[in-house]
């Protein structure tokens, strides 16, 4: 079979940019179909919070009576709900699980990111000594198991379980794709495919929206909200199978600055060389990582990346909850489908295109400005999206989704093309292990603050809130970004911030004494 794929051969790339992105699509649509099925789920199951609330079949009519929900809505407890009834007798109340409180924040968000985020370093490091193929087939076998065996759940704590092991599962990746990706494209592309490979996150969530709600409410077979994880988990099975069986380990690349410094390196005399790889603490892999670590870049970097990525969760958990509790009676099912799904993929393309096309001028600063520029502008339609009525809500929401979505493809270019080679997938995992024990841990206090004030206010601050601080830390990164690198010299600006500041002794040496590594380059 590999040599069947080989011989497609300006098509391979393309084909393994599909699977990856498939691969991703699956476990991300798995990741948030909870946040589409919990009220039902919680139904079934039994978690979370019990209130008033309008029939299912009256909130879903067409006919639908606003006041019949508010006098539900604001009945305090199971005794005055049951005794709410329409003039012929018949109640229109029922005392149930609405699928919002602590226990569904905490299986949306940390009983699954701890693991994840944890898991991810770990698969990072093993990213840059071992076969990324094959971990990254296991990681899709895994997730899409994990995904399946959600359906069957009959308790609460069978759900933290199947959510721990499919953040296992999904861990890896991310870090193994985009190491595998990074490989396989040149700079000039690489920024698209980045957003491409990362149009699976907004892919899977936007499915998630359909998927969940009306394949659940299609109740085949009787089992209502379980087919959707079904139906994923079997996609996930067949990815994983694809990728084990057709696709090869790329050969490790030097990329950006990094290859530059390289060939300035080996075009100086071989006694210059040796001189420059003769310090101890430049031949060792464990200082590298953290120094790149410690780059003041990186550090501002992940910060406003971990802020985004919030707002980004925030959302993601509470989209369908949030519209389904303040807009009743309105089915915007398919409009979350097409303004994350459809707008938010035209984002993700457009946000590669724009930084791929400046960063040949203006070096990879412009692709934070990028950044910056693109959630400033998301950031007040945001906000529409809390306040305004359903049409007004759906179109800011687009609009806001179309700029808010160029960030994850943009942020992991960057990435790749500011560390060196040795630790790239390391760095890759450890950036995801900050950013999304941040960003998925943080949105638990919307519970909190729904409660305490409301869910218009909850989403404000976490939601728009962090859009607009993400904006600013990102304005604040191209400041440490560095100077573009003179054609002359191989000595930047700011040594030990771009690339150049680092010395990769595996490549100066000929790979002397590291046989292990041969095959990694």
């Amino acid at each position: 079979m590999h040599s069947y794929i080989k011989k497609l051969g300006f098509l391979y790339k393309t084909y393994v940019l599909t699977i990856l992105t498939l691969g991703y699509l699956t476990s991300e649509m798995g990741h948030f179909l909870i946040g589409v099925t919990s009220k039902a789920t919680a139904r079934d199951v039994h978690y979370g919070d019990i209130k008033c609330q309008l029939l299912e079949h009256l909130a879903d009519s067409t006919v639908f009576n606003y006041t019949l929900h508010e006098r539900c809505d604001t009945s305090p407890d199971q005794r005055s709900c049951e005794l709410l009834v329409l003039e012929d007798g018949s109640p229109f109340c029922e005392w149930n699980y609405n699928g919002l409180g602590f226990q569904y924040q905490l299986l949306a968000g940390p009983a699954f990111i701890a693991v994840y985020s944890i898991v991810g370093v770990f698969f990072g490091m093993a990213a840059d000594k071992f076969n990324r193929v094959r971990l990254l087939s296991l990681c899709t076998l895994i997730s899409a198991a994990a995904i399946g065996l959600i359906g069957m759940a009959t308790s609460y704590w069978h759900l933290i379980l199947l959510r721990i092991m499919l953040a296992v599962g999904e861990a890896g990746t991310n870090p193994l794709s985009t190491g595998i990706l990074s490989d396989l494209f040149s700079e000039e592309k690489r920024g698209l495919v980045m957003a491409i490979f990362n149009w699976g996150i907004y892919a899977g969530i936007g499915l998630a929206f359909p998927v969940g709600r009306y394949v659940t409410e299609m109740n085949v077979g009787g089992l209502g909200w379980r087919v959707p994880y079904y139906v994923s988990g079997m996609i996930g099975l067949i990815v994983a199978a694809l990728a084990i069986t057709t696709m090869t380990e790329p050969k490790r690349q030097a990329i950006s600055e990094e290859a530059d410094n390289d060939n300035n390196e080996t075009s100086k005399p071989r006694s210059a060389v040796q001189n420059t790889t003769s310090t101890p603490t430049e031949s060792s892999e464990k200082t590298s990582i953290w120094k790149v670590l410690f780059q003041p870049k990186i550090l501002i970097l992940c910060i406003a990346a971990s802020i985004r990525h919030t707002g980004g969760f925030c959302f993601a958990y509470n989209a369908d909850l949030f519209y389904r509790d303040i807009f009743p009676g309105y089915d915007l099912g398919w409009s979350l489908f097409v303004v994350t799904f459809l707008v938010g993929s035209v984002g993700v393309v457009i946000g590669g295109v724009t930084s791929d096309s400046i960063v040949k001028k203006y070096g990879i600063r412009s692709r934070v400005a990028v950044l910056a520029i693109s959630q400033l502008i998301a950031t007040p339609f945001a906000y529409g999206s809390i306040y305004l009525g359903p049409t007004g809500a759906m179109v800011t929401l687009a609009i806001s989704y179309l700029f808010a979505e160029m960030w994850f493809g943009i942020l992991f270019a960057i990435l790749v093309e500011s560390v060196p080679m040795s630790v790239r997938s390391t760095t890759v995992g450890a950036f995801l292990f900050w950013m999304n024990n941040f960003g998925g841990n943080v949105p638990m206090f919307v519970e909190p603050v729904r409660k305490a004030y409301d869910y218009k206010t909850a989403l404000a601050i976490f939601y728009a809130g962090f859009y607009l601080l993400s904006s600013l830390m990102f304005g604040t990164t191209v400041l440490f970004m560095g100077k573009k690198k003179s054609k002359n010299t191989n000595v930047h600006t700011l040594a030990g911030i771009e690339n150049g500041g680092f010395k990769n002794t595996e490549l100066e040496n000929g790979l002397k004494g590291y046989p292990s590594l041969e095959n990694h380059l």
